[in-house]
């Protein structure tokens, strides 16, 4: 088999990528083992504002306008719904923070999204006593759904390749890489926290961050929009809510436990006052970089070996752009802006 391109890894970073080289009309085929999850714990909210600082999210309006048409063409192309409009009300702790929600409701990157007024919370089950603010032009993609009908549409083009990838077994000749049967002009690695088994980039300051979270059934709750406070809770239909997520850096294990469910019963307990019933609990570890910026780039000495990696929280706004700047990087010369680019660490 001869293709333009390798892909390992069919999170959003691998589906991001796929989709350019879809666009470019470059060839590909996509190796995924399942072996990582990410985006189980992911609420898969795009939201351009920091909710602790109320400060801007960093290239927030740049990456939605790339996002948001990005997943209408997934829609269109799976025939399937993935983005989920939902206002956010973020609750305050005290007077100071309504201020400070004024204060960053002036500041000109916010005013699309921030609501110039204290919404009053009428909710007797929603723990608010000092009332919240109010996010517009925010919305959910779900990501579970999306990495599964894409997964299975590209088995049925013959493009996936649902096994193991061995680094060791990459062969580098002059003008490309081959792999087994499968001659390459280049790999892209978008493994997640998986990087740590990469030999050829394990040396990059990614951190394995552990996160649970459980899914409940509310039915007195009657929510339908995101409350952040101590937690997320997300509403996703049928009075059942995602609540998250708990942050764990010494626990590398993916088996959810009793000490992340009673953290965020605790939390929610403070968010909510009414009856629940757990319905689910999961848990993923997510790629996270010591800057909070995404590892792209070449490898300083196998050129056709790349990296698009360390999405974070906010892999569904960040994917679609960083993903067509490593294509115009790898194609086209085009020079990647300093603060993605992993020679940063070197």
């Amino acid at each position: 088999m001869n293709v333009d391109y390798i892909i390992v890894g069919l999170g959003l970073a691998g589906i991001a990528f796929t989709e350019e080289l879809r666009q470019q009309n470059k060839s590909f085929v996509v190796f995924e083992d399942n072996s990582q999850n990410s985006s189980l714990v992911a609420g898969g909210m795009y939201n351009p504002v920091v909710l602790k600082r109320f400060t801007p999210v960093w290239n927030a309006k740049e990456q939605l306008k790339i996002a948001l048409p990005f997943y209408k063409r997934l829609e269109n192309k799976l025939s399937n719904t993935y983005n989920y409009p939902v206002n956010i009300y973020r609750t305050f702790k005290s007077i100071e923070e309504q201020n400070n929600w004024f204060a960053a409701c002036d500041k000109v990157l916010l005013q699309d999204y921030m609501v110039p007024k204290i919404i009053k919370n009428i909710n007797k089950h929603v723990r608010a006593p000092f009332d919240s603010g109010e996010l517009v032009n925010t919305g959910r993609i779900d990501v579970n759904k999306l990495t599964k009908d894409y997964r299975a549409f590209l088995k049925d083009e013959n493009r996936l390749l649902e096994e193991q990838f061995f680094y060791d077994l990459i062969e580098f000749k002059k003008d490309n890489v081959e792999y087994k049967t499968i001659k390459a002009k280049k790999i892209v690695f978008c493994e997640g926290y998986g990087l740590k088994g990469n030999p050829f980039f394990n040396d990059l300051p990614m951190r394995e961050a552990k996160g649970e979270l459980i899914t409940i059934y509310a039915p007195d709750l009657k929510v339908d929009y995101l409350i952040k406070s101590a937690i997320f809770v997300l509403p996703i239909g049928n009075d059942l809510y995602k609540v998250g997520a708990t942050f764990n850096w010494t626990d590398k294990t993916k088996i959810p436990t009793e000490e992340g469910k009673e953290e965020l019963e605790f939390k929610l307990n403070s968010v909510i006052n009414c009856n629940y019933t757990i319905k689910d609990h999961v848990a993923g570890i997510r790629p996270t970089v010591k800057d909070r910026r995404p590892l792209v780039g070449v490898h300083p000495k196998y050129k056709n070996l790349a990296i698009l990696n360390g999405l974070g929280t906010r892999g569904v706004m960040i994917a679609p752009t960083v993903a067509k700047e490593l294509y115009n990087h790898m194609e086209k010369g085009e020079v990647l802006r300093k603060e993605i680019n992993i020679a940063r660490f070197t």
